[in-house]
């Protein structure tokens, strides 16, 4: 099922290609009107943000479908994390990057006609699946849509992702994206 054939319009939350093979055309095939959407703001350098909105658009293609990536605008999360730089990876800075992804994605969908709002980030098996999803219901209840909760690793869901992605060529980024896990990447310390 194509983009725009359902009632049941869904906005995808994406913050990279490679983690959106899997959900997307599975959401697809379920029955949604699935429309990715990059928030991007968490993404630093500008250049690793332009690469992943690059692959997205790629992957769009590929699926028939549509992508809609925001402007790189970094200032809101680096006010919002500011006092969390020195936190772990998975701690609180991570939960208030969740937050801002998922709040971003809700407000756009209710104001673009949407109904339901789901996200690629629980593809990962370097993040807390549940947490993801409580902030996920608390933000989409907040604009009065639908959370698809998904715990998209399950079954070998990261593995495929892994694997789709390089036969498809995407980019592939080594870090989630931020410029705190990207300092531990060229640290070393990952």
């Amino acid at each position: 099922m194509r983009a725009g054939v359902s009632d049941k319009k869904l906005l995808l939350h994406i913050c990279c290609a490679p983690d959106a093979v899997v959900p997307w055309p599975e959401l697809t095939d379920e029955g949604y009107s699935t429309v990715g959407y990059m928030y991007g703001g968490n993404i630093h350098p500008a250049s690793e943000y332009e690469k992943r909105a690059e692959a997205l658009r790629s992957l769009s293609i590929a699926l028939g479908g549509e992508a809609i990536t925001e402007l790189w605008n970094p200032g809101e999360w680096l006010e919002a994390v500011k006092e969390l730089k020195g936190e772990p990876e998975g701690g609180a800075r991570c939960r208030v990057c969740f937050a801002l992804q998922l709040e971003a994605t809700s407000r756009y969908a209710s104001e673009n006609g949407y109904t339901h709002v789901s996200t690629t980030l629980t593809i990962s098996p370097h993040k807390d699946p549940a947490l993801i999803n409580e902030i996920g219901v608390s933000a989409s209840e907040k604009y009065g849509l639908v959370w698809v909760e998904k715990i998209w690793r399950k079954n070998g869901g990261f593995k495929r992702s892994v694997e789709i992605s390089k036969n498809m060529g995407l980019y592939r980024q080594n870090y989630c994206g931020c410029v705190y896990s990207e300092r531990m990447t060229d640290d070393g310390r990952r």
